[in-house]
């Protein structure tokens, strides 16, 4: 349809991809998406299917953030962290570990589509020697110095929304 013929019927299709009739195509990068709620399933596959997200814990009584590397396994939160760290210190000091939220997402900024899933949960060592030397193993780390600890995170809350 050319552009006089677009203007005539005021239907048809500007050159920055918006509809006459005022409606944004699926491809437009403006177009406003909306929050689809995810399941506690699909949010932990979704959450399978990315290395990395941040695990939000307390420190001096103020959230503090790191970002992690990350399997799941089992239904569980796995990351690696430095023995002589905060993040282990504070884990390892409550039994039954400390309470910590996990957030990890996908979105892509040009097409403004993706999802972010947030779990919460209790965060402890992994303790038990051939879990712990099997998880070494899968998690491997991305940055020095060299993590030494496993700490799992026995998720007791999952959210997570798409983005369409």
């Amino acid at each position: 349809m050319s552009e006089q013929g677009s203007r005539a019927g005021g239907r048809g299709v500007t050159p920055q991809g918006i509809r006459r009739d005022g409606d944004r195509g699926a491809s437009d990068p403006a177009a406003l998406r909306r929050l689809a709620e995810l399941d506690s399933g699909e949010a932990l596959r979704m959450l399978g299917s990315v290395q990395f997200g941040r695990v939000v814990f307390t420190l001096d009584a103020l959230p503090a953030i790191r970002t992690v590397n990350h399997i799941l396994a089992h239904g569980l939160v796995i990351f690696r962290t430095d023995t002589r760290g905060t993040l282990s210190a504070i884990c390892g000091t409550d039994a039954g570990g400390s309470v910590v939220a996990y957030q990890a997402d996908s979105i892509d900024v040009d097409t403004r589509l993706g999802w972010s899933v947030s779990v919460v949960g209790r965060a402890a060592p992994v303790t038990e020697p051939e879990m712990r030397e099997r998880y070494l193993r899968l998690c491997a780390p991305w940055f020095e110095p060299a993590t030494d600890e496993v700490l799992c995170i026995v998720p007791r809350m999952v959210t997570g929304f798409r983005l369409v």
